[in-house]
């Protein structure tokens, strides 16, 4: 078991008795949002989109895979989540853009560490799934 007596990575959530300690957050949904397929891809593609927006129709073909119902879905939730602003233009035919929030910017900074830490230990992991995998058989 690890403890968590130290401040991870100079980071602190709640100091007691001039100690700091991590304390994790309940979840609340949103790192079962994260962890569904489609989400941090959305995310990360509306990162790096010229002008910062995408439509849904460039989005949906973007994302090899996604059907039109669950990048619907998927879109909703990140903006019923504050992390995806929706921008409906009443043109013929009607045009949707879709963009990061301030707080979509700033989830995208958080991934950027998980990022880091999956480059830097994928090989590691995948020794582990193999050796887990071989002593099983």
């Amino acid at each position: 078991m690890i403890r968590l007596d130290k401040p991870i990575y100079g980071q602190s959530d709640e100091e007691t008795e001039g100690s700091p300690h991590f304390r994790p957050y309940p979840a609340n949904g949103i790192c079962t949002r994260l962890g569904d397929k489609w989400t941090v891809q959305v995310i990360w593609r509306l990162s790096i989109a010229s002008g910062r927006r995408l439509r849904f129709s460039v989005l949906k073909s973007e994302l090899d895979g996604i059907t039109q119902r669950m990048l619907t879905l998927t879109l909703r939730n990140l903006e019923r989540d504050g992390l995806v602003a929706r921008h409906y233009f009443p043109e013929v035919p009607p045009r949707v853009e879709y963009e990061l929030t301030e707080m979509g910017v700033g989830m995208l900074r958080a991934l950027e560490g998980l990022n880091f830490w999956i480059r830097n230990n994928l090989s590691r992991v995948e020794e582990c799934r193999r050796a887990y995998d071989d002593a099983e058989r």
